[in-house]
Order: C-alpha cells, then structure tokens, then sequence
C-alpha cells in the first residue's frame, strides 16, 4: 500500500429515488421484479468464500402472497457453525493486520456497486423478501445501507486519528486493534440496512464476523452478501451462516474466541444472549463486548398547541409505514381532548385511502407483515381490544390472510393509559390513542415516561416553546431518539444516530462513531527517547549530598 496518509472522502447521505411514474428507476425496478420473481434460487452458506450446501432447506416465502416462493436457502447446524468460526480465525490475521484505509476501501466500493450497479436488484429484493413498497426498500435497501457503508468509513478515520498529548523525550501513541476473536452478527429482517451494517462494522474495524440473518429475510441478506464479495472482501472475513437461532447461536455464543455480538431483534432474545454469555463467561478468552437494539413502544405526545396536519401525517408515517414492522414506530399516542374531535376526524379519512396489497403495485402504501407467526400475534391484540369495554376500534381491526398476510391500518381508542396495547410491543400496523384532559399536560408526561418499559423512540408535536421544553426534560429518558414535530421513525445515517436504552437496548448509536469504536479495543504506545539510567530519584538523597 502507499506510504501516505489516506484521507476518506467526506461522506454525503445517498439521494433518494422518486420513483415516480415514467421514471427510469421505476422502469428498472419492474424488470428487476420480473427477473426476480420470475426464477427461482437456491442460497447456500457461504464459509470462508466455500458455497456450502447443507440439504438441510427452507422457503423464501413472499409474505404478500404466501403461495409463493423466491427459492430456498440451506440451513446451518452446528458443524457448519464450528466450521464458520474456523474459518474466521483463519481469515482474523490479515485482515485484522490490514491498513484502515484498504479495510474501508472495500466498503466505500460496496456502496458505489449498491447504487450504481445493483440498486434495482436490491430494492426488488426487498419489496417481495420483505414486503416493502418501492419507497421504504428505496429509504432503507438502498439509501442507509450505502450511507453506513460510506459514512463509516470516515468514522473509523475519525477515530484513529486522536492521539495523547507527548512532551519532551517522550512519544505516546494510541492503536485501534481489533478484538481478540470473532464477532456473532445477528440481523432482523425489516431493516435491510441493519441486516448489512450490523456485520459490516465490526469487520471494517479489523474483526472477522459469523454473520447469522433473519430466516425470513435470508434472500435479502444473500443479495447484500454478494455484492460485498463483488467489492472485494476477503474469504472468510464474514461468514453468512443462516439458520435457525439455536443451532447457529448455541455454538457460536459458547465458543471460547466470542469477541462481540452485534444483535438487533427482540428484547427477550438479547436478555438469552446475555444470559447465555454469562453462563460461559469463565469459558471466554476476553469479556465479549455486546450491542444490542431491540424493540420499542414508541409514542407520539400531542400538545393543545400542536399543528394538527403535521400531526395526523406523522401519526400515519410513522405507524403505518412498511406496516409498523419498526422498532421505532408509532405505536401509542396521546391526544388533548381539544383537539381529538379534529384530529380524530382526519385521521380516520385520511386512513380510509390508504391501499394495502402487492407493493408490485406501486398505488399500494402498505404490503404485507412478514409472516403468519406475526400475522396471529398482531390478531391476537384485536381480539383483546374486542373483548373489553373501555377499548373500541375505531379503524381497521380485521385480517386477511388468505392470499397474504395482509394487516390494515388500525387505530384503537382506550380509556385505560395503562392498557396493554398502550405497554406491549405489537410491531403492526397498530396504533392505540389516549385522550387526556389539555389542563393535564404535566401528568401526560409523567405518564408517558412511566408507562412503558422501552426507551427506543418518541416525538412531541407542539407549537407553544414552553410545552416542548417541558416535553424534552420530563421525557429525558424515555428516548434515545426524540423527535420534535416530526414522526418517531427515519433516523438518517450521520444526521440522527440511532439507539435506546431501557428495554431497548445498549444505546450504541448506529450511524456514528460510538458504534464503531465497540469493535476496537486500544492499546497505548510510550517510547522513551531518554530512559533514566539510574533508579535513584532527587528526594532520596539527604541533606548534605
């Protein structure tokens, strides 16, 4: 490599794309769909750049039409788990020794082949795996990927760079080296782009990674894979090892080179990898680091100042939007009761227009939830608020399965703020109203902060200064990202770093530099260019030497 001193080009966040219609993009996205769906494909594991076929399968459902499949993908067992993690500690000494610049090299290349090349194939990808519409796999497949693949990089950058003070005769120094072992990534399916950095970012700091992603978005994250093996990343340097989480997480979480998990998904599973570490804890050659973003009961908190436009489109964004299947969706709101007639009143006509069907069809602002498992689950919280008094539905609250698992929009008014579905994580398209007296602002607050046990995401919509002062110190806590008159969703890499705590994870900040430096443990370098040659130091010496 050269001898000089490599500077990363200042990141911009990737545009998006309209899509709209007559557009070139939507043109290449229709064939990409057609391409995709018309064929279908066989996903293997991949260990140490070895296509690995275990005939162990299962299918790429299409959630919004369940009779159809992408293909299958092969399942990891233990074997195939062990032979991952070999194949990381084989791969672990170049890489880890490889200069910052050429590791970043090759995800600044991956996100120019994303955009550039493949964007079409991603996004197709994504609308049938995942049932995104155009947008939403446009905003995340496409756009956030590319961002974290490009702004990391220029993290990393800023993190190798500070350096301890030195003086006279003495140089000190800081190295980022890569943790000692490999890193477990384990990735959900709604988000594309989480699926692609959560693995990417510990090995573009140095590590090697065993990458295990969601098995109802494997197509999407193979598709992801491949285009970093076009960009140039090593054998080895991650490992795709789909399968089912026991099988692939009983062996990798045990292994005494775990250097780090890398985790997005539910608050239960992160409490069993926690558990489960420190179960083997005395096994392990260092502490494990552990990331963690889990769920989110995410809230809106109107004001009796608050617009009510802005807020009845950010109550519909940021609820409905790819079927509330986010971690940071809408998910309860508080409504002052000056305003609920209003806001109530366009809510439900502005919800009576939204489309639900194949997001193939672009006119469509909703697919499918992701499989029938959440189907039943989101279900079973219409029946709840059927079956008591002080709930009432007031959109929506039926399904449909029978051709895909299609949810509609739904809004339920409760009585109760302690309700559970103003407590519980649904990850649907639901969203649950509480309508407060406008003389108890103060005690909403409260309210809102004690209610749930998550910490993920929430906004406040008020026009009056002293209500969103009042909003921000009251609800310190309640959110690691807090929005003022704007939807709780849509964190932009390099612009809103995202994370939560209390039920809701370690508060990493993906998209920033504190994500990163998770994945690097320092060490200090002192050279002393004049060492003392004697031990003796000026106090021992008496009074008449």
């Amino acid at each position: 490599m050269s001898n000089a001193i490599p500077e990363v080009p200042a990141p911009q966040n990737e545009p998006t794309l309209s899509y709209a219609p007559g557009s070139p993009e939507r043109e290449a996205v229709a064939q990409a769909l057609a391409g995709i769906s018309g064929r279908r494909q066989e996903i293997p594991l991949v260990i140490g750049g070895e296509r690995v076929f275990t005939g162990r399968t299962a299918e790429c459902l299409i959630p919004h039409d369940h009779r159809r499949s992408l293909g299958t993908y092969h399942k990891a067992g233990s074997e195939e788990t062990q032979r991952a993690i070999a194949a990381a500690r084989r791969a672990w000494p170049d890489w880890s020794r490889m200069p910052w610049e050429a590791r970043a090299a090759v995800f600044l290349k991956a996100a120019d082949i994303l955009t550039c090349r493949r964007r079409a194939e991603i996004n197709a990808a994504a609308m049938l795996d995942l049932s995104k519409t155009v947008h939403q796999a446009e905003i995340d497949a496409v756009d956030e990927l590319a961002d974290y693949w490009r702004f990391d990089p220029y993290f990393m950058m800023q993190i190798m760079r500070p350096q301890p003070l030195s003086v006279p005769s003495v140089w000190n120094m800081v190295e980022q080296r890569p943790l000692e072992g490999f890193v477990f990534a384990v990735t959900p399916f709604n988000f594309a782009s989480i699926a692609g950095h959560l693995p990417s970012a510990p090995a573009m700091m140095g590590n090697t990674v065993i990458w295990k992603p969601a098995s109802v978005a494997v197509a999407t994250a193979y598709a992801i894979f491949r285009v970093l093996e076009e960009a140039g990343l090593p054998p080895g340097v991650i490992n795709f090892v789909p399968g089912d989480g026991p099988e692939v997480g009983g062996p990798a979480l045990a292994h005494p080179d775990l250097g780090g998990v890398n985790f997005t998904g539910s608050t239960a599973v992160l409490r069993d990898i926690w558990r489960t570490v420190a179960a083997h804890l005395d096994g392990y050659r260092n502490f494990p680091r552990l990331v963690g973003e889990t769920g989110g009961k995410d809230f809106v908190l109107a004001h009796a100042s608050a617009e009510v436009r802005a807020l009845v489109a950010g109550l519909i964004r940021g609820a409905f939007e790819y079927q509330g299947q986010k971690c940071s969706a809408a998910s309860r709101a508080y409504i002052p009761v000056s305003l609920w007639p209003e806001v109530r009143d366009r809510l439900l006509s502005e919800i009576a227009t939204i489309k639900v069907g194949d997001v193939a069809d672009f006119a469509n602002f909703m697919g499918a939830v992701i499989d029938d498992a959440a189907f039943r689950k989101i279900s079973g919280y219409f029946d709840l608020a059927r079956s008591l008094p002080e709930t009432t539905i007031l959109a929506g609250g039926s399904a449909d399965d029978r051709i895909g698992h299609f949810v509609p929009p739904t809004v339920i008014l409760t009585q109760n703020p302690r309700h559970r579905l103003m407590e519980e994580e649904i990850f649907g398209p639901v969203l649950t109203v509480f309508v407060y007296e406008d003389a108890a602002f103060e005690e909403t607050l409260r309210l809102c902060d004690a209610t749930s046990p998550y910490g993920l995401t929430g906004s406040v919509f008020a026009r009056d200064r002293r209500a969103i002062d009042a909003a921000v110190r009251a609800l310190r806590h309640a959110a690691g990202n807090f929005y003022i008159n704007d939807k709780p969703t849509g964190a932009v890499v390099g612009m809103q770093p995202f994370g939560g705590g209390r039920a809701s994870g370690t508060n990493d900040k993906a998209g920033s530099q504190l994500h990163l430096q998770r994945w690097v443990s320092p060490r200090l370098i002192k050279e002393n260019f004049c060492p003392p040659e004697d031990y003796r130091y000026p106090f021992l010496g008496g009074e008449d030497d």
